[in-house]
């Protein structure tokens, strides 16, 4: 059950939110209550609950000091709801400054309200969970979130295949039934001068109004690339249906709210329409040469209004798509190195080419971000030297300065991966033997696990016999016979249940392989242990 905390100085409100919802049906159970922020604090530190319900202003510590104290001692979790009266909107904006997952007004307050916006945070709760589950014992995500490694993938065509994208959108529960997406791509920019924490608060707050409003506009996906800028693509059921002035409408909105909001203002680019998934990456290149056209007075572009001769600054970094991902994926120095260096030779060769320079520099930093283990400290190690760090990127003016970026990237990419290669791909096989692990009970084909994690098969069998001493088909074997002996003995199901369960083609099948792996049929593996004293 997800723990809720209520916290208000007003006794009849928290009776009256106690008693709105039928808590247990929506999975959650009300852990305490509380009449003030510090009474709160030592509560959850005591129930660690998921979610907390709070009213802003409280006596000894209010709501918004009580949410900051939560976000400096455990991170993401608890999510707040926050509660406001009519006068309390300006108190709104420090709110969403700490990832709120709603405010809601007292005197609106009802049933309907309350469970859509409880329901919202359960959703957004499940999100954090879910990349988490990627996470090793020292608090970093192994593949750098998983979810944004697959959006980066589709964003750039970076898939091998349709089989790929489809198998890893359906691990990641992805609906891509849609029949027309349009992608966009944009930029928070702030004159204000702050550290490191603090941007990456602002960004991440108004990143999530971004989120909010677009979806209030059509159905959509918001992807962060870094810092300050973010993907989003939008989809509809058809080509017909396809609402372009929704998407610009929609940026617009976002560009407005977001600035009253943080005082910050966003620029934004949005491709055309396409209406296949595995297209998506032209609406997102097309964004992008829009984007490149967008101003403060201008801030959000059209495709439309893109000129031929504006397209000649994009760079497509797909030309070089096996030869990136077989680097990122495999952790491939060589590889690593050769690409970036072609790379770079090719803008050496033109010292005109300033914005597409710059273009193909933004798009490798966003696939080194997204791709690989531990991306955001990495690149910030490597850049240490640099004012802005790796953001430093953004403030060159000419290809010189572009290359010699590019280089300090390349070679400290590749010292970093020769250092922490054998770290890397243990963490890799750790993961997919967890994978296997929760997903025993489904077919587990080397293709399709492969595909997962965005490996090819031949260097995922490889590494894993290299890893384990024992190729991937007999682990999985192994986990599955394993899986089998307690279904046999603990649930009392038949063989053929069993047999159909696991993901094998027919029992007798099954039975072959038990008898191989165990040495006995399993009817004389029950027998045995039914006959054992």
């Amino acid at each position: 059950m997800i723990k809720l905390l209520i916290v208000d100085d007003e006794p009849l409100v928290q009776i009256g939110i106690k008693s709105m919802l039928n808590w247990q049906e929506l999975g959650i159970e009300v852990c305490g209550t509380a009449v003030n922020g510090q009474a709160a604090l030592d509560m959850i530190r005591e129930y660690a609950p998921e979610l907390v319900i709070t009213d802003i202003k409280m006596p000894i510590m209010n709501g918004l000091d009580l949410a900051k104290a939560c976000r400096d001692e455990f991170g993401p979790i608890p999510l707040f709801i926050f509660l406001t009266s009519y006068e309390e909107f300006q108190l709104v904006r420090r709110a969403l400054s700490y990832q709120a997952v709603d405010y809601l007004v007292k005197l609106e307050l009802d049933a309907e309200s309350l469970e859509t916006s409880v329901k919202r945070a359960l959703s957004r709760l499940k999100e954090l969970q879910e990349s988490e589950a990627y996470r090793q014992s020292d608090g970093r995500p192994l593949l750098q979130s998983y979810n944004d490694k697959f959006f980066m993938r589709l964003l750039h065509n970076l898939f091998d295949s349709r089989e790929q994208f489809m198998i890893q959108a359906k691990d990641l529960k992805l609906d891509f039934s849609d029949q027309c997406y349009i992608a966009c791509h944009g930029e928070i920019h702030s004159s204000a001068q702050l550290d490191s924490a603090r941007q990456m608060n602002l960004y991440s707050s108004s990143l999530q109004v971004v989120q909010e409003i677009f979806g209030k506009y059509a159905p959509c996906y918001v992807i962060s690339l870094d810092k300050i800028h973010f993907a989003a693509v939008f989809h509809f059921p058809s080509m017909e249906k396809a609402d372009m002035t929704a998407v610009q409408d929609a940026a617009a909105n976002a560009c407005s709210m977001v600035h009253n909001y943080f005082n910050v203002w966003l620029t934004l680019g949005t491709g055309s329409a396409v209406d296949d998934p595995l297209k998506i990456s032209v609406s997102y290149q097309e964004s992008r040469q829009a984007f490149n056209l967008a101003t403060r007075e201008e801030q959000v572009v059209p495709f439309s209004r893109v000129t031929e001769e504006s397209m000649k600054n994009s760079f497509n970094i797909t030309l070089f798509k096996g030869a990136l991902t077989r680097a990122f994926e495999e952790f491939d120095t060589d590889v690593l190195y050769s690409t970036l260096s072609e790379i770079t030779g090719l803008f050496s060769a033109n010292p005109q080419r300033q914005l597409q320079a710059l273009d193909a520099a933004c798009n490798i930093l966003y696939l080194a971000l997204s791709l690989l283990p531990g991306g955001e400290e990495t690149l910030q190690e490597i850049f240490a030297a640099y004012p802005d760090g790796y953001r430093s990127i953004y403030r060159l003016k000419t290809v010189p300065e572009v290359i010699k970026w590019l280089n300090t990237l390349r070679d400290g990419l590749c010292d970093v991966l020769k250092n922490r290669r054998k770290t890397y791909k243990d963490h890799v096989i750790t993961n997919v033997q967890k994978y296997i692990g929760s997903h025993v009970e489904e077919r587990l084909s080397l293709n399709d696990v492969s595909a997962v994690f965005g490996l090819s098969p031949n260097y995922l069998s490889a590494l894993f016999k290299k890893t384990c001493n024992i190729g991937f088909t007999e682990y999985v074997t192994q986990k599955k016979i394993g899986r089998a002996k307690a279904l046999l003995l603990e649930q009392d199901l038949k063989i053929y249940e069993v047999a159909d369960r696991l993901g094998f083609e027919s029992a007798f099948y099954f039975s072959k392989v038990f008898k191989k792996v165990e040495g006995v049929s399993p009817r004389d593996f029950i027998q045995s242990h039914i006959q054992a004293p």
